[in-house]
């Protein structure tokens, strides 16, 4: 929704009375709670594999090393 259309709704939103505003803003949160629902919740494991890459070919020791070394400063 562009930024002038959704400041002409708050504006509306405004003039209503506090019931319907509470009735409002319970329709709403009723409506994203079903259209966040239906959103399938995403996996820590989707991350398998991404930036391998950036990895390879990397001495490990050397770089845990390298890493603990500056902590000492």
């Amino acid at each position: 929704m562009p930024a002038a259309n959704c400041n002409q709704v708050m504006a509306e939103i405004k003039t209503l009375n506090l019931s319907d505003q509470l009735r409002l803003l319970e329709e709403m949160a009723t409506l994203i709670r079903k259209k966040a629902s239906k959103t399938k919740p995403r996996s820590i494991l989707e991350l398998k594999g991404k930036g391998k890459d950036i990895w390879k070919g990397l001495n490990v020791k050397a770089y845990i090393d390298e890493e603990r070394t500056s902590w000492n400063g």
